[in-house]
């Protein structure tokens, strides 16, 4: 399975509110951004690396960039939700502290009381007028809104403010640590045999639960996690050959070879 990118952004925000009942096939994908869902109405399931969550009206999900996810929808009902797609370069970098601390924890559900949420409800929908609106001040009250939900977010995650129901999720623990444990460790070696060995599982028992809970065989999800880590570092100055041996690839001709095939070019310096 090919790991998907989706999206483009060039502003450092933009929100969506959608409402749908078309059927749609939905593959799991990643973005260059951080998304945030918070899910309105209908029934939907989110993946997220590894986890299932069962989603409530009012729901918030952190999706961190590079996270590969996918929404199941049952759509016998209307399916709404805002999205909020951010850059992770935005100049208050402190805003989107909680996409790494949602990453370190491996877990992105944000599900509020009803202080927090009628707060949050205030702040989005104020913000939906006013990106729509043409008045005085609505360039500098957009920017204005937007930190302001993001601060309140930061401090509901970081603080762990918001509600702990172990119903609203579900993941398998072996996979969960095998995620866990893969996303640290990617210089180093990473074959079926190293994995099996570390976790003290059968090679078949292994690779059949890890696809059926993430969608992605073990190679493929290993050598994408590795291919978004070393665009990173290359974004970062870091130089092409260093940073294919820094994300676990031992050899340069396939580290390019792969990474024409996942990003369309070749790695190059900015």
């Amino acid at each position: 399975m090919e790991t998907e990118k989706a999206g483009y952004l060039e502003e450092d925000f933009r929100l969506f509110h959608l409402k749908d009942q078309i059927k749609k096939e939905y593959v799991y994908h990643y973005h260059d951004f951080h998304k945030i869902v918070i899910f309105l109405s209908g029934s939907a399931v989110y993946h997220i690396e590894g986890k299932a969550y069962h989603l409530k009206p009012w729901d918030i999900l952190l999706v961190s960039r590079g996270a590969i996810h996918m929404p199941e929808i049952d759509f016998s009902v209307p399916y709404e939700r805002f999205i909020l797609w951010i850059r992770e370069d935005i100049q208050s970098r402190e805003l989107t502290a909680c996409f790494q601390k949602a990453a370190d924890r491996s877990f992105s559900l944000i599900r509020l009381s009803s202080h927090f949420q009628e707060r949050l409800k205030d702040i989005l929908y104020e913000l939906e007028t006013t990106l729509a609106g043409q008045q005085f001040g609505d360039e500098l009250l957009k920017k204005a809104l937007f930190t302001q939900f993001m601060v309140h977010i930061n401090r509901v995650f970081l603080q762990k403010e918001y509600i702990t129901d172990k119903k609203s999720y579900s993941s398998d623990s072996q996979v969960e640590k095998l995620v866990r444990y893969i996303n640290r460790n990617l210089e180093k070696d990473l074959s079926i045999d190293t994995l099996a060995g570390e976790f003290f599982l059968s090679r078949y028992h292994m690779m059949r639960k890890f696809k059926e809970e993430t969608g992605f065989t073990i190679h493929s999800y290993i050598t994408s996690k590795r291919l978004l880590f070393a665009r990173s570092l290359i974004a970062q100055g870091i130089p092409v050959m260093k940073a294919s041996e820094q994300s676990g690839f031992h050899d340069y001709t396939t580290f390019v070879r792969a990474y024409k095939k996942q990003f369309g070019s070749a790695p190059t310096q900015e």
